[in-house]
């Protein structure tokens, strides 16, 4: 089975380390677009959601990006040259009504397409669409049961189980699309992940990524929760590896909670392969950054994304942003802008000693 998940994915695209070591600006090669901020779940380790975390502290739930600014932004992406696209909250992406048109538009445009979603609208057009262009869809989970998902996210008392229906329709399907399923553990539901991955892979899906939830701005708190768990969590997952095979896989990511909160580097490279655009039509630097004042790098509201990126402004913001004042949080780009910056240190003469 081929790797989906690694930090050296950014190492396909030398034209932008290039561009990096020359201070120039390229079209990201995967932008990240959060197009609706309203959701109809409340997880409760959702950094969009929950009072405990600076992330998201300014979003609005009433936004949403236009119909018509969402095609063209689709258009601009396609002509730009632009790799992939990820729809994800903000909000619960699927329930974004454009979706299925805009997806149409990217796919004919060659661009690849892959959501986060909570799975709950994966169903008829949607499903489609994403059965037909996808590459892969993420479902975010943290429950067991129907009891358990009303608990911990405020859904219906029978959300779970038709959530189980859209997974076991969804893998029926003849697509290539990866339908994988990202189980957020904490303290309510880590004595639950064996019985939920056996569930899941019953289900179809590819496979299963574990990972721990975030509940502090700070290394410290965030290990200080799961120290408690960790233990009967990594029984778990061992317990659950057991089920893998050549169909299904337990991707183990619970240990990449720590030492990713300090940055000693000053500035972030890749931005220049991932970027995030928001429902309030703002582009932000990366999703752990998404909707706060810290993250904003500018508004297309009435400007086209193209002209936006390439601008005098961008420019000055990707020259001035500072990681290691700027970013005292979890950063899901923190190993990759460690390569780039050992790479573009590298001395040019020594560097033919491989």
């Amino acid at each position: 089975m081929s790797t989906l998940y690694s930090t050296l994915k950014f190492l396909r695209f030398n034209e932008h380390l290039h561009a990096i070591e020359n201070g120039e600006i390229v079209a990201p090669v995967h932008i990240r677009v959060k197009p609706i901020n309203h959701c109809n779940h409340k997880c409760w380790y959702c950094a969009y959601r929950t009072d405990d975390l600076i992330l998201g502290d300014e979003m609005d739930e009433k936004d949403t990006i236009p119909a018509d600014k969402m095609l063209a932004l689709a258009h601009e992406f396609v002509d730009m040259g632009v790799k992939a696209v990820t729809f994800s909250g903000g909000g619960e992406p699927l329930l974004y009504k454009p979706l299925p048109d805009v997806i149409e538009v990217l796919a004919t445009g060659g661009i690849r397409i892959a959501a986060l979603t909570n799975g709950s609208n994966l169903k008829g057009r949607v499903a489609d669409v994403f059965a037909q262009h996808g590459t892969w869809v993420r479902i975010s989970l943290d429950a067991w049961d129907d009891a358990s998902y009303v608990k911990s996210r405020g859904a219906k008392k029978t959300d779970f189980s038709k959530l189980i229906k859209n997974i076991c329709a969804f893998t029926s399907r003849d697509t290539k699309c990866v339908l994988g399923v990202s189980f957020i553990v904490g303290h309510e539901n880590h004595q639950h992940l064996a019985e939920v991955c056996s569930l899941l892979k019953d289900c179809g899906v590819d496979h299963v990524k574990v990972s721990g939830a975030i509940v502090s701005n700070d290394a410290a708190g965030n290990n200080e929760y799961h120290s408690e768990i960790k233990e009967e969590v990594a029984r778990q997952i061992t317990t659950a590896q057991m089920l893998s095979d050549s169909s299904f896989t337990i991707l183990n990511h619970y240990h990449d909670l720590e030492d990713r909160f300090e940055k000693n580097y000053h500035a972030c490279h890749f931005l220049q392969y991932l970027t995030i655009i928001g429902a309030d039509q703002y582009v932000y630097t990366c999703q752990d950054k998404a909707f706060t004042e810290s993250g904003r790098m500018g508004s297309i509201a009435e400007r086209t994304f193209k002209d936006f990126w390439f601008s005098e402004d961008n420019k000055q913001f990707l020259k001035s942003f500072d990681p290691s004042v700027m970013c005292k949080h979890h950063c899901v780009s923190h190993s990759k802008n460690l390569a780039i910056n050992d790479y573009i240190s590298l001395d040019k003469e020594h560097s033919y000693f491989v």
